[in-house]
This record gives C-alpha cells, structure tokens and sequence, in this order.
C-alpha cells in the first residue's frame, strides 16, 4: 500500500493517502464491472446477428438465438424479483423440461400480447401434436390460467444479474452517467498521467 501511495513516510500514511487509495480501487471495479457488461453485450449482439442472418438466408422465423428483458412484475419472487435482468437463449420445445423458466408471448386475455417469464410446471401436447406448457409464477398461488403453445416460447433463461434494471435508470439519468462512469473514467486518466509525471520526474532527479 506504501509503495502505491509512493509516499516518503516511513511508517505514517495520511487519511488522505488512504482516501486515494480506496476511490482508486472503487473506481477500477466500477469500470471493469461495466467493461464485462459491454463485452458480454458484445458478444450477445455477436451471436444474435449471424443467428439472424442464418435465419434470413435460410428463410425460417425463428426468434432471437439470445435476448434479454427487465423484470416489472413481481410474480417469480424470490427467483427473479423486479428490476433484475435475464439473459434468455433460445430452446427448442421438444428441449424444454418441468422446472424450466421459460420467457413467453401471451396471447390470452388480459396478458395478450405481453411477455411473461415463469416456471414450466407441466407439459402437455394439442391434438396435432404441437407442445402445450402449464406456467406459474414462483409467487403466485395458482398457475396460469391458460397453456403456452410451443410457438410463442422465445427462451429459457439462463442468466440473471440482479437490480440491472435499477443501475440502467441509474445510468440514463445524467448525474448516474456523471457519477459512474465520467468522473471514475476521468480519475483514472488524471492518475495514470500524475503517476507518469511522478516517473519522469524521479529519473531525471536521479540523472541530475
């Protein structure tokens, strides 16, 4: 810690000293953090548009290979609550088992035309052999009141990352950007150039 501060104390570090280094490193875990999200989004992105031009050239509808959503409801707690964020792939039906949760189209009712992600708890099949999927939410205390017809799956999920949906209205207001990602990107540039400064300065003392 002494030889980061490159302080010329021999025992005492400052509250000062102290301070740097902790925002330093708070600084350089927010970054990171939001480099990984933009690689993972990256990639996402990647792997959707050649799963979308395969699907293209091909000629077949398929939905998205990956997509994400933003949970608003409350009906897969404590599994998902609201605000988090889900990485859903997509699966084939025949692929999907009991306890899987899956992200579909409503179609019936009051939730038509909405997407709902809950928990497969049961797998029938139509009369022409089509896949029909009983859905609940891990909150609710009755199952869905209709089934999911294998067409209007688009995902099972795979991933959540919690509150995502708190940081992003965080981070489109502009004191969130500000704060996360302007003063932190702009701390690490001010410190990189002091320390260098630092560097040519005691070389050229040692020449002298």
């Amino acid at each position: 810690m002494k030889e980061y501060f490159d302080t010329n104390h021999d025992d005492v570090i400052s509250f000062i000293e102290v301070v740097q280094f902790f925002f330093h490193f708070i600084t350089k875990v927010i970054l990171y953090v939001i480099l990984i999200l933009l690689v993972l989004i990256f990639f996402l992105f990647f792997f959707y548009f050649v799963d979308l031009l395969y699907n293209i050239s091909s000629g077949e509808d398929k939905p998205p290979l990956f997509d994400a959503y933003i949970i608003v409801s409350p009906s897969m707690v404590p599994t998902i609550n609201v605000e988090d964020g889900i990485i859903i792939q997509r699966i084939e039906p025949e692929h999907i088992k009991q306890g899987d949760i899956i992200s579909f189209l409503a179609t019936e009712s009051y939730y038509n035309g909405k997407v709902i992600t809950h928990r497969v708890i049961g797998i029938e099949k139509s009369s022409d052999g089509k896949l029909l999927f009983r859905t609940k939410g891990d909150h609710n205390n009755v199952a869905d009141s209709f089934l999911v017809n294998e067409e209007n799956v688009y995902g099972k999920v795979i991933f959540r990352i919690p509150m995502l949906g708190y940081i992003r209205q965080f981070l489109s207001t502009y004191f969130g950007w500000i704060l996360c990602i302007v003063i932190p990107f702009l701390y690490l540039i001010l410190s990189e150039v002091v320390r260098v400064r630092r560097m040519i300065s005691s070389k050229e003392k040692q020449k002298a």
